[in-house]
């Protein structure tokens, strides 16, 4: 945190899964980050952060990526740095989205899926992904900026039933 401010300053979320059974397609599960302008914070997003991409100042990235799940606990890790984030964004949506390749799949076929908001040792959101179960994809987490100017986060767990790219379009968008 800076400036006296009270809020969240690094928050890191982590996904966890088990890997296909033997001989099936592997599955693959991303975080997706979409940032919003202060002005605009429910129109299009100003960048989008997912495996091969950070935010442009680099205060969004994916410290961890992870193909296959692997079994082997959180095995991928996004790191979001609020303290450091420019002024001009005032909303953060964070969500999972499942890859297609393969078949569709949604969070009720993954085995031992989760997700994990912490910053530091404080854990701010846990979900096994069951009340989503029928979803391919899924907000988790809104992070805005309040009046001082500080960064709080609200649990958003939302399903949706769409592909990576739509899933981008989406996901910031209020509910009719």
């Amino acid at each position: 945190m800076s400036g006296g401010k009270q809020g969240l300053g690094k928050v890191e979320v982590r996904l966890r899964w088990d890997p296909s059974p033997y001989g099936e397609p592997d599955r693959h599960l991303d975080i997706v980050a979409a940032t919003y302008t202060a002005d605009a914070p429910y129109g299009k997003p100003a960048y989008v952060v997912h495996y091969d991409s950070r935010s442009p100042d680099g205060t969004i990235n994916m410290s961890r990526h992870s193909r296959t799940g692997m079994g082997l606990g959180f095995v991928e890790v996004m790191v979001l740095e609020f303290e450091r984030l420019a002024s001009a964004y005032g909303r953060v949506v964070v969500g999972v989205v499942i890859h297609q390749d393969g078949g569709p799949r949604t969070f009720g076929d993954m085995s031992n899926a989760g997700v994990l908001v912490v910053e530091g040792y404080r854990e701010m959101l846990a979900d096994d992904f069951t009340g989503i179960a029928d979803a391919t994809a899924a907000t988790f987490a809104e992070f805005t900026r309040n009046a001082s100017g500080a960064w709080e986060m609200r649990e958003m767990i939302r399903g949706f039933d769409t592909d990576p790219v739509s899933f981008t379009e989406e996901m910031g968008r209020t509910r009719p």
